[in-house]
């Protein structure tokens, strides 16, 4: 590992997560050990018509449990989720918004990612401008829509005036804001941020255009088992929403407010495929470069990786094309670390997998074990490794991996340490 000054090194004191397996991370890390799958039958709205009639939905979530009736009712759901996160990371990393003084909001920041952004608002505008007229159609529909107003939301909550933007780089998008928080933290432009991502893609269209691509699982007789990452009868993804908010800052600011430090960020790359719109690179040049840029940050070798956590979407191709990627960089079987594909359980948030995912992997530094693979009863033949499949297992955790790629040819991971 490189040795950096405190003000480089960059921990993680606090987190909080909105997911279709538990709202909390107490219920998200117990849904993760259980091997707790998300999938049903879609009930945001009558799905009957379309080819996927299942989803990954958000279970017993209440906005008003997290915000005022009067901003829940403007906010687009992946706004509801993003703030609802973050109050929690906030929380956890024992920040106290109301005790900041003027110098402390001018020095904390936000960056959130999201693939989408508001489309449950702009579907549901669409349809009043068309069944009523433009005088119908709300006047929070353009600020409420955009991608960025998920960190703008939860800047205006808090009073942080740091730098704050959003991140659209479809399912890279939260590991892209892992980065670009890196960077500022370490530029020594904040001292800490609230990073993540939110999704709400659950909707009409959005289904019905992930299904017309035919990238969705259509298992509609059996929703719980159609998220199986690398068994040979997967059929595609099995769309997800939520949230999740991490607080990341130097250590020489974790120190001086004595802050929790759950894990540090050591690692960080990325890379483009320059090859398809949404299919990936067979030959996974993208991906591999995205892990050894990480690994050359972090100042590590393959070796020293105890975990990775799979972007493993439980799309053939997709699924392949990682496979490869680590086969190749990681070397002979005996020297590769355990892996496994939490979407299998929570199926894909597209811009906020990369958060969730990272949620995860600390939970495995902080409690010692792997998170299952369920739903995994006949590995692809093609796979060149073994899994954590069906039952979560005990581990030491001391390194984390999470890859992170995207429509666009976008390829992210994000390394993980227990701190020390």
């Amino acid at each position: 590992m490189q040795s950096l000054p405190d003000s480089k090194r960059i921990v993680i004191s606090g987190m909080g997560a909105i997911t279709p397996i538990g709202n909390g991370i107490s219920r998200f890390n117990e849904a993760l050990q259980n091997g707790r799958g998300g999938a049903a039958t879609i009930t945001h709205f009558d799905a009957s018509a379309l080819a996927t009639q299942f989803a990954c939905e958000v279970k017993d979530f209440d906005p008003r449990d997290y915000m005022d009736a009067k901003q829940a009712q403007r906010f687009d759901p992946f706004c509801q989720f993003a703030l609802a996160a973050a109050r929690e990371a906030i929380g956890d990393a024992g920040l106290d918004p109301a005790a900041l003084s003027a110098s402390q909001r001018d020095r904390i920041g936000v960056i959130f990612g999201s693939g989408i952004g508001g489309i449950q608002l702009l579907e549901q505008q669409t349809r009043r401008l068309h069944d009523k007229g433009p005088r119908a159609v709300s006047p929070f529909l353009v600020p409420m829509m955009i991608g960025n107003m998920a960190p703008g939301v939860i800047a205006m909550e808090f009073g942080l005036r740091g730098p704050n933007h959003g991140v659209v780089s479809a399912c890279a998008s939260a590991n892209h804001a892992f980065g670009d928080a890196l960077a500022v933290l370490r530029a020594g432009e904040a001292d800490a941020i609230i990073c993540g991502g939110a999704e709400a893609p659950i909707t009409e269209l959005a289904m019905a255009g992930f299904s017309r691509m035919q990238a969705l699982s259509t298992r509609n007789d059996d929703p719980a088992r159609a998220s199986r990452p690398f068994d040979r009868d997967r059929d595609g993804f099995v769309s997800g929403e939520g949230a999740a908010a991490l607080v990341l800052e130097t250590l020489e600011h974790a120190r001086k407010r004595n802050a929790p430090i759950l894990a540090e960020v050591v690692g960080y790359g990325a890379s483009a495929d320059a090859y398809h719109y949404a299919a990936p690179d067979p030959e996974a040049g993208g991906i591999r470069l995205s892990m050894r840029r990480a690994l050359n940050a972090a100042g590590l070798s393959p070796a020293d990786i105890d975990y990775i956590n799979l972007h493993a979407t439980s799309t053939p191709l997709g699924d392949r094309a990682e496979s490869k990627g680590i086969a190749e960089l990681f070397g002979e079987r005996s020297k590769q670390p355990h892996m496994s594909s939490t979407k299998s359980m929570t199926g894909h948030l597209l811009g906020a997998a990369g958060a969730i995912e990272a949620v995860a992997c600390i939970l495995a530094l902080r409690h010692g074990y792997i998170p299952p693979t369920i739903n995994l009863d006949n590995p692809d033949e093609d796979t060149e490794f073994e899994f954590t499949a069906k039952t979560m297992r005990k581990a030491d955790v001391n390194v984390a991996m999470s890859n992170a790629f995207g429509f666009g040819g976008h390829n992210t991971t994000v390394i993980f340490r227990q701190f020390k």
